[in-house]
């Protein structure tokens, strides 16, 4: 039975998730000027609230990112399957901006660091051997707890956050998240998947649920992704996208990009293919030369990583496609954002500061999340970030090594994976000579972009404060 406070936070969410549909179903410019008019009418608290979407929904022009971010939120609200759009704006934009608020702004003055996202790897089983992946051959008993999973979302949703991230291994191989899924039917998770055991019951489920968004690995055609996977693989990925396009529930595309494909996977050919699948998001990650053995003639060098972000601008600008280049887009979020904007909880519990990152200093098994998140390794990342004045080289494992060997030197951490040391040790000398040349190449680029970046900064600083 509800309380009274739990009655008014219900009756909110039906009455803004209406508002929002209703928003959503018009032209940008009918949405500015209903978001202004709600901005004028709006207690004194939230003014700045309004202020901000306003803001970002005015960047103008149709390839940047607040019309990409406009037109992504409509194909999302308007075109998919009912339920899942309700889902999406209850959970992840009325609960999760609006009614979260308090809730976060209670955190802080409690001097708790609470992050957008929670990333969570319940097991590391998978169905495949993909080269490059840290996931292993791992067994049902090196899961991480159902309990513990259940414990960790509602700690969760106390703090403020409503999106969760589901990483593996495999996360469709274990049946119980569905439980997990149903149980917090009141936030949002996004899956990261390699598809392959995407069929129509289990898109059914999807249907049903409404609070999954599915992220499919794929590495460009079949030869790129057949290499990496496994012979057949991608031509099963495409047939998961061809069920959940079927029964019209969005999706989006992850691809790790290498030397031997970071052509093919932004080419023109390659995006026009996924977008005519249905692929609403496209993630590029780089290769990280983490865990047993990695191979680092397989990280895109300075210039390709440049070459990329190139890439992904024209691709915003001429294509229906959001993009997210985690290391290029890293200026539009203040650079690095492990242990601040995100954590991740692996299969046995250590919470990481990124899911690249494999060191931790506590167990979610031992500690709530709010410790977790607030513990001694996490506030000396975010005491150094960014690691550069220059934002686009944002991380800390491959463009300043030298910051995470000091944390590792000085911190009370414990390795989680086997191999992770050998960034200190075996790599170190590569990882140097990649860094250096990585400054050097974006160097130029920042010194030509920042004034953007900083006057973009300093307006969202403005609202904030205001």
């Amino acid at each position: 039975m509800r309380t009274l406070s739990n009655r008014k936070e219900y009756f909110k969410k039906i009455v803004l998730r209406q508002v929002l549909k209703f928003i959503f179903a018009r032209s940008k410019k009918s949405i500015i000027k209903i978001i202004t008019f709600m901005g004028f009418v709006a207690p004194k608290k939230d003014k700045n609230f309004y202020k901000s979407i306003k803001n970002k929904l005015s960047e103008g022009n149709e390839g940047e990112t607040g019309f990409k971010l406009y037109q992504f939120y409509r194909r999302i609200l308007v075109e998919s399957n009912s339920n899942f759009s309700d889902k999406f704006l209850t959970n992840l934009l009325v609960q999760g901006i609006f009614l979260n608020l308090k809730k976060k702004e209670l955190a802080k003055k409690e001097g708790f660091h609470i992050p957008a996202t929670v990333l969570i790897s319940p097991t590391m089983r998978c169905n495949l051997s993909c080269i490059g992946c840290y996931a292993g051959n791992y067994t049902r008993s090196d899961d991480l707890g159902f309990e513990v999973i259940d414990r960790i979302i509602q700690e969760g949703k106390e703090a403020g956050i409503s999106f969760f991230t589901i990483l593996g291994g495999e996360p469709f191989i274990r049946d119980d998240m569905f439980r997990i899924y149903r149980k917090h039917s009141d936030v949002e998770f996004s899956v990261f998947t390699n598809g392959t055991l995407i069929d129509n019951k289990i898109a059914e489920k999807l249907v049903e649920l409404g609070n999954i968004f599915p992220t499919l690995s794929i590495e460009g055609f079949e030869e790129e992704t057949d290499q990496r996977r496994g012979k057949g693989i991608y031509k099963k990925v495409l047939m998961a996208m061809d069920i959940l396009k079927k029964h019209n529930i969005p999706f989006g595309c992850s691809a790790t990009v290498t030397r031997k494909n970071i052509k093919i996977a932004s080419s023109d050919k390659f995006i026009d293919m996924i977008i005519e699948k249905g692929a609403e998001i496209l993630w590029y990650f780089l290769y990280m030369p983490i865990g047993k053995n990695p191979d680092l003639s397989l990280m895109p060098t300075p210039d390709e990583r440049l070459y990329l972000k190139e890439r992904g601008g024209y691709i915003r600008e001429n294509k229906p496609l959001f993009v997210i280049d985690f290391w290029n887009d890293a200026p539009y979020v203040g650079g690095c954002i492990a242990a601040r904007d995100y954590i991740h909880i692996n299969h046995k519990g250590d919470v990481e500061p990124c899911i690249f990152t494999h060191f931790a200093q506590v167990n979610i098994k031992n500690t709530s999340l709010k410790e977790a998140i607030n513990c001694q390794f996490f506030k000396e990342i975010r005491k150094r970030q960014p690691f550069s004045d220059n934002l686009y080289v944002p991380c800390m494992l491959i463009d300043h090594p030298e910051v995470s060997r000091e944390l590792y030197k000085n911190c009370d951490i414990y390795s989680t994976h086997d191999g992770a040391e050998c960034l200190f040790s075996d790599i170190s000398g590569e990882l140097d000579e990649y860094s250096k040349g990585v400054n050097s190449v974006y160097a130029d680029v920042w010194e030509k972009e920042k004034e953007y970046f900083c006057k973009k900064e300093a307006l969202q600083k403005k609202v904030m404060d205001e």
